[in-house]
């Protein structure tokens, strides 16, 4: 025996290649028997691959694999216990998840059944009720919408639309999520819902041009009530009301929650309320909702509900009601490449992505950015991922402030904000996100001093390089483009060299502020500027207010100057 080995051992010293051909031989035996024993008694799938959906409409892109796993028991692509419901779709069933059949899983048809068996399974809060028609240019769904690329899931766009007191909560194409009171389409077949969510392969999220719609039973009727729409004010009555109100019910027992909901049941975003008539429209050139009236004008009680006032036949009280505004909502890249290369400038922090939003909604193409945030990309500035010199886009977010960089650009908007509040924001960005905060720890620690010793001074030599080397430059402040969106709105879309639709700059008042803006419930409860911050500040505010002064601009809001 000692004799065998000896001789082995010379002959594969000898030959090394055949001894490790040997040994990988080996190895890949002993995994077949493992794989073997791993999946005995589970049913053979043959996998097919599957590109995008038969009907995929023009202009959408195909978003990488969208097919399920197949070759696996349906319970390891479910968590233990079934489906995920949060607190108000607790789910009371006891059925065990482990139910679900096998079956041939390479089909459509298998899969389009299987996610509506798992839906069907939903508890009454949220009943999944089909699949249906969508249109880009008139939506089934007419509620608030967001897109995620990323994360979105089936609980998730419940959720949102719960919160805000919607009876339908729509998915369409893996990632987008629209909300609504009234399904406006006809149903399509299933086997046409066929995208898996793209924060969870278990569940089906629409298809192309297709919506997985669920009513959502119980969706927090107390939001449902006037308190989740906007008060806008009181009006003097429109000229030709009947034209510009157009939809009108006379209730004799009147009350804000009767009127609101009425209009919202009609898909109108204004509900007006004029003593026992509840009136319903869109803001238009006929009804600007400008001019603000003294409330004390509609003071009316309601007949229905007499802590309420209801106006007059004269003066109108107007609330928004949660029905979206779709006359701004459609965007598109340029039909045609840009002869022109537009800058939207701006320091870290003063709004920059807030200022995309409204020149989306405002003009209807998207705009580009010279860098590419997966982040925003995945909420839906789809000219995120275009160069920023393709020319299919309206204009370009840039926060570049060097002499080469800004003379690549033919004409620019420059935003300016209060470096107090730009600073502030930018590092709430850095530390958490577009829309997140920096902990405690940030503010405290070493993290904040640095970064204003570091950014205060860009601040202002980024407006300085802008009006310097910037061949045509319109300044715009942050805060004056809140306190009159209409008319800043206006003067950007005109250095685009678009032609400024009244009634679609009035659908952007009432979508501006869009899913990017902080919601403000975490503000500082101290003062994070030291006396020396602030006096280096304020002397960058003055070098930027002289600077606007030379060149025969307004200078800077006085805000500007610590308090």
């Amino acid at each position: 025996m000692a004799k065998l080995l000896v001789k082995l051992q010379r002959y594969f010293r000898r030959k090394p290649v055949r001894f490790f051909t040997l040994l990988a031989l080996y190895l890949a035996a002993g995994s077949l028997v493992f794989l073997h024993s791993g999946f005995s008694g589970e049913p053979t799938v043959p996998g097919t691959q599957r590109g995008p959906g038969a009907g995929e409409g023009p202009g959408l892109p195909y978003l990488g694999v969208m097919q399920l796993s197949r070759g696996f028991k349906a319970a390891a692509t479910m968590p233990a216990g079934g489906r995920r419901h949060g607190p108000w779709l607790k789910s009371t069933s006891k059925e065990p998840a482990e139910k679900a059949k096998a079956g041939d899983y390479s089909s459509n048809r298998s899969r389009a059944l299987r996610a509506r068996s798992g839906r069907e399974k939903e508890e009454d809060r949220a009943r999944y009720i089909g699949c249906y028609v969508d249109n880009t240019r008139r939506r089934t769904l007419r509620g608030v919408s967001f897109f995620d690329y990323k994360k979105m899931t089936v609980f998730r766009c419940q959720d949102n639309c719960a919160e805000r007191g919607y009876l339908y909560a729509g998915l369409e194409f893996g990632a987008e999520c629209y909300c609504g009171h009234k399904i406006q389409a006809s149903n399509a077949s299933e086997l046409e819902c066929n995208m898996v969510c793209k924060g969870e392969r278990s569940n089906i999220c629409g298809g192309v041009n297709r919506l997985s719609i669920y009513r959502l039973e119980l969706a927090q009727e107390s939001a449902r009530r006037y308190g989740s729409a906007i008060f806008r004010g009181c009006f003097r009555r429109p000229d030709n009301i009947s034209i510009a109100l157009p939809i009108s019910q006379i209730m004799l027992n009147m009350s804000v929650d009767k009127c609101v909901d009425f209009c919202t049941e009609k898909e109108y975003p204004l509900s007006a309320l004029a003593g026992t008539t509840c009136r319903c429209g869109f803001p238009t050139t006929l009804f600007t909702l400008h001019e603000r009236e003294d409330e004390q004008l509609c003071a009316q009680k309601c007949a229905g509900e007499e802590f309420e006032s209801c106006g007059t036949a004269e003066y109108l009280l107007v609330y928004q009601t949660q029905v979206q505004d779709t006359r701004c909502m459609d965007r598109r890249f340029l039909p045609t490449r840009a002869k022109q290369l537009v800058a939207l400038a701006s320091f870290p922090g003063a709004g920059n992505t807030w200022a995309r939003h409204l020149i989306e909604l405002a003009t209807g193409f998207y705009t580009g950015s010279y860098y590419f945030d997966g982040s925003l990309y995945n909420k839906g500035f789809k000219g995120e991922r275009d160069h920023w010199r393709s020319g299919r886009t309206i204009c370009i977010k840039t926060h570049e402030s060097g002499q080469k960089e800004i003379e690549s650009f033919d004409s620019a908007i420059l935003l300016i904000r209060n470096p107090y509040k730009a600073l502030m924001a930018e590092f709430n960005r850095k530390y958490g996100g577009h829309i997140g905060f920096a902990a405690h720890a940030h503010w405290k620690g070493k993290e904040w001093p640095e970064f204003v010793a570091n950014y205060a001074p860009w601040w202002a030599t980024h407006t300085l390089d802008w009006l310097r080397y910037g061949k045509k430059v319109l300044v715009v402040h942050f805060e004056d483009l809140k306190q009159d969106l209409f008319v800043q709105l206006q003067r950007m879309v005109g250095l685009l060299g678009i032609a400024a639709c009244e009634d679609r700059l009035l659908c952007v008042e009432g979508q501006k502020d869009g899913n990017f803006k902080r919601s403000g419930l975490r503000k500082l409860e101290y003062d994070p500027y030291t006396p020396e911050m602030r006096k280096m500040i304020s002397g960058y505010i003055k070098t930027v207010d002289t600077a606007l002064k030379l060149r025969n601009l307004s200078g800077v809001p006085d805000d500007y100057y610590p308090r």
